[in-house]
Order: structure tokens, then C-alpha cells, then sequence
């Protein structure tokens, strides 16, 4: 896991604070533009969300087979009791994850989870997507990232994210292409009330 936990960035830890946070900048657009345009879920929807959080993704994913993990037991506990009725939620790594575990799913979900681990972590959730969509299946990601044409101010916030695997996106579409043999990929500037640049990649077509 490649993030900062120390200083300021360790209030970030407590979900209320996180959560918080959240609102305040306005990811709640950034939830509803991946939903929307990349996971576009319907009933029955077999779902993992990879990097969960504390669970409110699925506030926006009605009617879906759900299932949330994310490395903070603090996060899972928060996602628990607030959305155990519409999901199961387990703490795990990253490098915990088995496809011979999770079983078949339609779409995976990692936001805001590759720019906070490493190439190897990356490349094994990568391997493991590729191993258990279904046919027609696709992993959807949006993460920070780093750009030719972001604004100063944008390259400034992104730099003090917690997460220290901030890539181009090219870079993450590179990793995807070594288990993915289809990889669309959009940069927005405008998502947030702050300056900031998110990549998003819907990966499809597995490698296998």
C-alpha cells in the first residue's frame, strides 16, 4: 500500500472525518459520473467494489448484488452499519484478493485505489479482474492523476493526495493493457470544488 497516513492525512482515517471531507470537495459527483457513464448498474448487477471505502458508493448502485472490501476495518465497520442491509462489506488487501474466492462478477469497481498501491498490487487486481468477470464484464477505475494540460493548482492538490502511486494516464492504461486487450480512457479537470484531475478506464476483453 502506497499512501500517506501520517499528519493531517491521518484524520482521513476516522469515516466521519473522511466522509466529511468528501462532501465538502463534492465526490458525490465523481460517484455519480462513474455509475452513470462506466458501471450503469442494473438488477441483479453482480458488483465488487475493490477499495470500498466506507461504502457509500452504494447509495448510487440500487438493486445490485453488492459486494464492498477495503483495507481499514475503521471503514468496513462504518460501511456495515450504515449500508449492511444493501451489501456485504470485508475487510481485505489488495494482495489478499483470490478469483477462485470471489466467484463470477459482472463489474469491479476500484476508485480512487490505484493511485494508493503499488505495481504489483495493481497488476494483481488487474490479473484477478481478468480472471473473474463474467463474459461481457469490465473493470471500471477513476483516480487521481497527473497531466500535460491540468492547471497548477490542480497538479498542486493532487500532489498532497494521500496516495503515493499518482501516475499519467497512460501509465495506468498501461498496467491495464497487460491483462485487458480493451482499455477506454477519459481525463475531466471538472469534477470536483476543487482543482483536481481524475482518469477514469473501463477495462474489458481479458487477456487470458
Amino acid at each position: 500500500m502506497a499512501q500517506t497516513t501520517r499528519g493531517l492525512h491521518a484524520v482521513l482515517s476516522v469515516p466521519a472525518v473522511y466522509e466529511a471531507f468528501q462532501q465538502a470537495v463534492g465526490s458525490s459527483r465523481v460517484r455519480k459520473e462513474l455509475v452513470a457513464q462506466y458501471v450503469k448498474p442494473t438488477p441483479g448487477l453482480r458488483v465488487l467494489d475493490v477499495g470500498c471505502g466506507p461504502g457509500d458508493l452504494i447509495e448510487h448502485l440500487p438493486g445490485v448484488r453488492y459486494t464492498g472490501t477495503d483495507l481499514s476495518a475503521a471503514y468496513v465497520a462504518s460501511a456495515r452499519r450504515r449500508f449492511g442491509h444493501l451489501g456485504r462489506f470485508y475487510v481485505g488487501r489488495v494482495q489478499d484478493l483470490d478469483s477462485g474466492e470471489i466467484g463470477e462478477v459482472d463489474v469491479i469497481i476500484a476508485k480512487s485505489l490505484l493511485h494508493h498501491i503499488d505495481e504489483d498490487e495493481a497488476m494483481h487486481l488487474f490479473e484477478v479482474a481478468s480472471n473473474t468477470l463474467a463474459n461481457g464484464g469490465r473493470l471500471v477505475t477513476v483516480d487521481a492523476a497527473y497531466t500535460s494540460d491540468m492547471s497548477p493548482a490542480a497538479r498542486f492538490v493532487v500532489s498532497r493526495d494521500r496516495g503515493q502511486s499518482i501516475r499519467a494516464p497512460e501509465d495506468y492504461e498501461a498496467l491495464a493493457r497487460r491483462a485487458f486487450g480493451d482499455v477506454e480512457v477519459a481525463v475531466r479537470h471538472d469534477l470536483l470544488r476543487i482543482p483536481y484531475t481524475h482518469v477514469f478506464m473501463s477495462c474489458s476483453k481479458p487477456l487470458r
